[in-house]
């Protein structure tokens, strides 16, 4: 491991970043990896040091804020550019792969697919809320989804609460769709919920995604037609379906849901071997509280016009998931989904997903709709959402060693291995 200097930098106007270099020059360093998340302060994450130390160039950037508001998808992608731009600038770089984690697999994706494509990519008639911005994008030369999730659009969809019965109130609440209700199935020890109602929460959740969808586009009509509450957006809340892990829905507490890959991925062990297996989480049952009832913690405050441009998924009538794959959600129908806008996407893609966080069955998602011909896919063992070592689940101390070390010593695999 060398060792590294780091350096703050304004990689624009409110989007401030971090530099890690290796202090040592070295043939690694000409390859550079951007770091960003879709909302989160993300100058201090790990892959920054950690790869620098492994010799590389890395910039943790965020996106544009002021006083904490996070600007809209166009400012985000602006972002993105701004850090590629500054990037580009540095004289020894010649190669640049994006890293998405978690909700930035969403922005980086969809930087990278019109960035390789150009904006019309996003403007088809499938589209919710079409692309609105024509400013051409630098490409990156790579892609890597580091235990990306389905999407901001779609995790919104999955923290949807089907129960609630007034669009104005989280407190009215159908108990016959209540995952929280014993009489359903709910354990705070691991729920088992019946296939009966587990398709008939599906089911509701998917129509009730479809009315706030159709209700948000015809708020957006108005506005545009000059008989909207305000000249240029409207507030939209929503109950009960704010976007944090906390509030994820039937899955988290019924772990049989989500519960492994459809076919055999390499698989990191911590003793540093590896296998070629159907990957099984390793997550016991989690949030055991509704957040529902809660403004602060379980609605979703946004605009009509930010809901449609980053949080917006049309779901089909069939919209469901079980224990390894979901189905019925339009993909292509937003530019907030990695599986969909990976399907653009030409470039090397790297994708990993964490068997001890609750978003590792997207990465199987995003794998098998990515278009790149030189794709790439593993799974760490025992590895958290944050990729630590998850030792609130190890049989015995150390089981699962150091899953840090584990993940980045393969992405340094990926990325040396000449492709770049």
């Amino acid at each position: 491991m060398e060792a590294i200097k780091t350096s703050f930098v304004n990689v624009a106007k409110r989007s401030p970043g971090v530099l890690y270099e290796p202090v040592q020059k070295n043939e690694k360093q000409r390859i550079a990896v951007l770091v960003m998340h879709s909302d989160e302060d993300y100058l201090l994450w790990p892959t920054g040091p950690e790869l620098a130390k492994r010799g590389y160039t890395v910039l943790n950037a965020n996106v544009m804020s002021k006083e904490g508001i996070i600007f809209s998808q166009i400012e985000k992608t602006r972002s993105v550019k701004a850090a590629v731009e500054y990037l580009r600038s540095l004289p020894q770089v010649e190669k640049i792969v994006l890293m998405g984690h978690s909700g930035g697999g969403t922005l980086m994706s969809a930087y990278q697919a019109v960035a390789e494509n150009g904006p019309q990519v996003f403007r088809g008639p499938e589209k919710i809320f079409p692309y609105p911005d024509s400013e051409e994008l630098p490409p990156a030369d790579g892609l890597m989804l580091l235990d990306s999730n389905w999407g901001n659009a779609v995790m919104q969809l999955l923290s949807l609460d089907p129960a609630v019965e007034d669009e104005n109130s989280g407190m009215l609440i159908n108990e016959e769709l209540n995952l929280f209700n014993p009489a359903n199935g709910f354990d705070e020890k691991g729920s088992v919920y019946s296939d009966a109602f587990i398709r008939k929460f599906q089911k509701a959740q998917s129509l009730r995604n479809i009315y706030i969808l159709e209700y948000a586009l015809s708020r957006l009509m108005k506005i545009e037609a000059g008989g909207g509450n305000y000249t240029d957006d409207e507030p939209l809340i929503i109950p009960g379906s704010a976007q944090v892990f906390l509030n994820n829905k039937l899955y988290a507490q019924d772990t049989r849901l989500m519960a492994h890959t459809q076919k055999p991925y390499l698989l990191l062990h911590p003793d540093g071997s590896r296998t070629e297996e159907i990957i099984r989480s390793l997550r016991g049952p989690e949030n055991p509280v509704s957040l529902t009832p809660s403004f602060w913690e379980g609605a979703r405050f946004l605009s009509v016009k930010t809901y449609l441009n980053s949080y917006a998924v049309r779901t089909s009538d069939d919209y469901g998931f079980d224990e390894d794959h979901i189905w019925g959600v339009e993909w292509e129908s937003t530019y907030n989904c990695p599986p969909g806008n990976v399907a653009h996407i030409k470039s090397p893609l790297l994708v990993m997903g964490m068997t001890a966080g609750w978003e590792f069955l997207a990465s199987e998602t995003i794998y098998n709709m990515a278009a790149s011909e030189d794709k790439t896919i593993a799974f760490v063992e025992g590895a958290t959402h944050k990729f630590t070592p998850a030792k609130h689940l190890e049989k015995f101390p150390g089981q699962f060693g150091d899953t840090m070390k584990t993940l980045h010593d393969f992405v340094d695999e990926w990325l040396s291995a000449g492709r770049f």
